[in-house]
């Protein structure tokens, strides 16, 4: 990939280094020859040479649409994608072609950008691996890193190197992996309870869940309408930042968007942190939280410190009551929302005669995995009339408390909040596995669902890597509709950090993918 971010790529195009096509045709290449990770369900070949051959006759005649004009992208496979298949990673929307453009995908075309194609996911963004999808799981690019796999070698030298790779994390794993990878710039991703800063946390890159309302959510296949939101998987902050200005704003199609105009923004290059107060939750220091990801986060906090920042101790008591509370109201909005999958208008029709209710229930069976049966079926014992006072309507009070943790926090003067991201770097895909997918979740979204539910803007940002080579993120939570404070903070993180994404080349020596230098995570 010729640049490591959007803003290098398109300097590349400006001063005619390259074309839109040529790009475009390099990361056709790459992405097949990284076809292993599985990152992609759709590659839009055609739309894409297309779209690049536009892209040409614009820089031909000086009239670039923007900045991410000629730029290669790709999308989560639950955002609808005009005359190009859209499954949600499932047997019931398999064959499914929208009519019409997600709002966040039609703005990206409109800018120029080039779609690569559509990426894997748990299906119907259930999952926090990426490993559930009817397509198979995705596996983390950085599974093939020299660094990774000498390490395995060194601790696990009986190892079997097909099956000893590390997941990318869920639910938007296929984006965070083509991004990490090379094979495209910038990827949207969903966000409902983590499902865009997991993945990046795991893969090494940014991952940004915008407040929400601040971007459209039409066209977004639903999981959870009340918390879920487009995200943001780049490779560095200034990328994010970048395609934020894109996507945001009001859109007449979503209701729950903002109509406040929204004033995209450039990062400055030099950022003074002196004034920032930044708030270390206490409730974060959850069980299971690794030592490496705990090392971290406390030298983190003493960057900042020592660049004048004043860092203290806040508390979210209501923190505790979070996982339970996300669970009864995700659950209780998948059983409505997963009532749309019937067989009748569009996706997997069972082939039973019956009668209606037997091909609903055909349908259903056969079209959905255990996990997406599993929590339609808890949604629905929560919202029973004899339960719905007990659990529901409970989880709602709860998550107004939530809500009020940060409310109070950001009163009593905090900027923004510092966190982990996951409880440790990726874990190996066949210990993954052995745990059910609730119980995965709520482990892999403890530090992350809690902005969800408090409709507030976090970002991931790369924080170090772990003793096995694997990338490890931090977190940032800001205030709501204060994202261009929360990603100039990012960015000042990320300079001190000096994090270099995976350089994802082939070693033709020995079959390993290499990186460059980067900090380790007792080196922060």
């Amino acid at each position: 990939m010729l640049g490591a971010s959007v803003r290098e790529a398109a300097a590349a195009l400006r001063l005619g280094q390259l074309t839109p096509t040529e790009l475009c045709q390099r990361c056709l290449s790459f992405i097949k020859e990284t076809s292993f990770l599985n990152a992609y369900i759709t590659i839009t070949e055609e739309v894409a040479l297309k779209q690049a051959a536009e892209a040409d006759e614009r820089f031909k005649q000086g009239k670039p649409l923007g900045i991410l004009d000629g730029i290669p992208i790709a999308i989560k496979d639950n955002f609808s994608t005009k005359n190009i298949e859209t499954t949600c990673g499932s047997k019931m929307l398999k064959g499914y072609i929208p009519p019409y453009n997600a709002t966040v995908v039609q703005r990206l075309l409109d800018e120029g950008a080039v779609l690569m194609g559509k990426t894997n996911m748990d299906e119907f963004a259930m999952g926090s691996g990426s490993t559930d999808s009817i397509f198979g799981p995705v596996k983390n690019p950085w599974s093939y890193s020299k660094q990774y796999r000498e390490k395995r070698k060194d601790c696990c030298p009986d190892s079997d190197k097909n099956s000893d790779w590390v997941i990318t994390g869920g639910s938007s794993g296929g984006s965070a992996a083509s991004v990490s990878a090379g094979t495209c710039y910038v990827a949207l991703g969903s966000d409902t309870g983590g499902s865009t800063r997991n993945p990046a946390s795991h893969c090494g890159i940014v991952g940004l869940k915008p407040t929400y309302g601040l971007v459209s959510r039409h066209g977004l296949i639903p999981l959870v309408n009340s918390m879920d939101v487009p995200g943001i998987l780049a490779r560095c902050v200034d990328d994010a930042a970048t395609v934020l200005g894109v996507l945001s704003g009001h859109d007449p199609q979503d209701s729950t968007t903002v109509h406040d105009h929204f004033q995209p923004f450039t990062l400055p290059d030099v950022i003074d942190v002196t004034n920032l107060r930044v708030g270390i939750p206490k409730e974060y220091h959850a069980p299971g939280l690794s030592s490496e990801t705990l090392s971290l986060w406390s030298k983190a906090a003493d960057l900042l410190e020592n660049a004048g920042a004043k860092v203290v101790e806040v508390s979210m008591p209501h923190t505790r009551y979070s996982i339970v509370c996300y669970h009864v109201l995700c659950t209780a909005e998948v059983a409505s929302n997963m009532a749309r999958f019937d067989g009748l208008e569009y996706g997997h029709r069972a082939d039973v005669k019956d009668s209606t209710e037997a091909m609903y229930s055909a349908t259903r069976r056969e079209g959905f995995n255990d996990v997406v049966r599993g929590r339609i079926l808890s949604g629905n014992f929560f919202l029973l009339k004899q339960n719905y006072e007990k659990y529901f309507l409970k989880a709602q009070k709860v998550r107004r408390l939530i809500a009020d943790d940060f409310v109070n926090v950001f009163k009593s003067g905090v900027d923004v909040l510092l966190t982990p991201t996951t409880l440790g770097d990726a874990a190996p895909y066949l210990e993954f596995i052995q745990e059910d997918n609730r119980t995965r979740s709520s482990q892999e979204d403890v530090f992350t669902q809690c902005a969800n539910m408090a409709g507030v803007p976090a970002i991931t940002v790369p924080a170090g890597i772990s003793s096995r080579g694997l990338p490890l993120g931090l977190q940032f939570i800001g205030q709501a509709f204060c994202e261009q404070q929360l990603l100039s903070v990012a960015k000042w993180f990320e300079k001190q950090t000096d994090f270099c994404p995976l350089m994802f080349h082939k070693n033709h020596e020995n079959g390993h993918l290499v990186k460059r230098h980067s900090k380790s995570a007792s080196s922060l």
